[in-house]
Order: structure tokens, then C-alpha cells, then sequence
């Protein structure tokens, strides 16, 4: 079996996760919290893609804060025009990206 040196995992796991990733709804959304403030949520994520690690790179490519929660991912600050690129180049489908 194959490693990846640059992830560690095996290279057929990685064949699957960027399937999974083909096949995915993503919904981006803003929504107003206490205060006034603004954040961004990326939601419909399904099992099999690391949650985390897209959290990571969002937060990375915007140069904002975030959170995971319930499987969803929470970005400080309004992103919604910045989120699509960032996620393309992660791999997720363009047309499975809905930010209307």
C-alpha cells in the first residue's frame, strides 16, 4: 500500500475523500449574532470529509476565526463571496456550492 508523504494517509483514501468531496451540497450563508456581528456559515457537509481540516484552510486563506459546530463550519466575519474560490481550490465541485 501506497503512503502519501504529504498527508500520511494512504493514497486510495485519498482517491475517495476527493469523490466524496465531487458529491457534496455546500450551503454558505451569513447570519447576524449579538452585537451586530456578522459570521459566516458553511454547512452540508457529509461523512467521509474532514471538517477540521477544511475549517483550517478557510480560516488560513481568509485570515479569519472560526469554529466547528455540529458538523458546520463558522467563519468570524462576512465571507460569503471569498468562501467559493477558497473551497474550489480544496477540491469541492463548483456547481455543488450554493451561496445565494
Amino acid at each position: 500500500m501506497e503512503i502519501d508523504p504529504k498527508t500520511g494517509l494512504p493514497v486510495e483514501a485519498i482517491a475517495w475523500e476527493d469523490l466524496a468531496k465531487s458529491e457534496q451540497k455546500i450551503t454558505v450563508r451569513t447570519e447576524k449574532r449579538r452585537y451586530g456581528k456578522v459570521i459566516t456559515i458553511v454547512s452540508g457537509f457529509d461523512k467521509g470529509i474532514d471538517v477540521k481540516g477544511t475549517a483550517k484552510a478557510l480560516k488560513a486563506a481568509l485570515a479569519c476565526g472560526g469554529t466547528v459546530k455540529d458538523g458546520n463550519i463558522e467563519l468570524q466575519g462576512e465571507h460569503k463571496r471569498q468562501v467559493r474560490p477558497v473551497l474550489v481550490k480544496l477540491g469541492f465541485s463548483d456547481d455543488s456550492i450554493d451561496d445565494s
